[in-house]
């Protein structure tokens, strides 16, 4: 059977795709991944305040060398003290590429507009074949509007789509009003794939300490409902690339990707939990559902289970609300 797909203009043998995570800092990772069969793997992200604190560290060692004797080389920061942030990335891309045959995207996090954008051009310049902007931006003041922070991620999004050469895709949170019309504005400046969804991690509150603590926990299955609601709804709405993230722990989790829509699943916790081994198991899992049932091709199921494809679309919308609370019956 054919497992290949396209994603972002480029060929991929498989539609399973390695996420963004710390599996993706070291090159033997990326290696093992490939060899496990992965489609194509995702950098983790460089992150906007990476770059502006290492540009802020750089600027106040020169302020504070300004009046030392022009030859005391060793009033200079050692490269390793400084050379952890951008460059690191940019030469951690180049060896992703020089190390792999299956497509590298780059990952940029920001959230806000400004000079970092340069820095995709840097990651196309180091050998990305894409690149995936992960926008975060979580409003906590009442007297911002929704409308201001939608045209802050297309503000962003213009800006790195004019400096770019490569494809470029977009990892979106799932906290907009109207997504169908967020989806169109983000394809019409410039975006040739949509990512659904970024998952927040919301601190804890630490009771002993009385502090705000991080929290991260790996998500499961159930996550991936809401991914595939908006898939299915977007599907044949939009003309840009569809990836699902968040929730994709089997193939058969694959496989409902693509029934709604998606050219690739892809998948962080999964493989956190199991190791990267499981690339195995759950592409073994795809291809035997696919055989069994006499699936020729990924391609072939594409948006089979869509809102434009099923009998009663309505079950994507309010109708489904009402029914599953009417189904739900108390045990005595």
């Amino acid at each position: 059977m054919n497992t290949e797909t396209t994603y972002l203009g480029l060929h991929l043998r498989n539609p399973l795709v390695a996420s963004a995570s710390p599996l993706a800092r070291e090159v033997d990772n990326l290696r093992r991944l490939e060899d496990a069969g992965i489609g194509a793997v995702v950098l983790h992200s460089l992150f906007e305040e990476q770059i502006e604190a290492e540009g802020q560290t750089f600027d106040d060692f020169l302020a504070r060398t300004t009046d030392m004797h022009a030859e005391a080389g060793s009033y200079f920061p050692e490269m390793v003290g400084y050379n952890q942030g951008p460059e690191a990335y940019l030469e951690h891309i180049a060896r992703a590429k020089a190390a792999l045959e299956i497509p590298v995207v780059a990952s940029l996090n920001g959230a806000t507009p400004g000079g970092w954008v340069r820095y995709a051009r840097l990651m196309e310049e180091a050998g990305a074949d894409a690149l995936e902007l992960n926008l975060f931006i979580v409003p906590t003041d009442p007297a911002v509007s929704s409308a201001w922070v939608e045209a802050s991620y297309i503000e962003i999004l213009r800006s790195v789509r004019q400096c770019l050469g490569i494809p470029l895709a977009v990892k979106l949170g799932p906290y907009f009003s109207s997504m169908g019309h967020m989806a169109r504005q983000l394809e019409e400046a410039g975006a040739e794939g949509l990512v659904l969804f970024n998952r927040f991690y919301q601190p804890d509150f630490d009771l002993d300490a009385l502090e705000v603590a991080p929290s991260l926990h790996l998500s499961t299955s159930e996550e991936l409902r809401l991914r595939l609601h908006w898939a299915a709804i977007l599907y044949g709405h939009v003309s840009a690339d569809l990836a699902i993230t968040g929730g994709v722990h089997s193939g058969y989790d694959v496989l409902k990707s693509m029934m709604a829509g998606a050219k690739v699943a892809c998948t962080t916790s999964a493989l956190l939990r199991h190791g990267i081994g499981h690339v195995r198991t759950m592409l073994q899992e795809m291809c035997t559902w696919m055989e069994e049932r006499d699936y020729e091709s990924v391609e072939e199921m594409r948006g089979s289970m869509s809102r434009n494809a099923v009998p009663n679309p309505d079950t994507f919308l309010r109708a489904n609300y009402m029914k599953v609370l009417q189904s739900y019956s108390l045990r005595p």
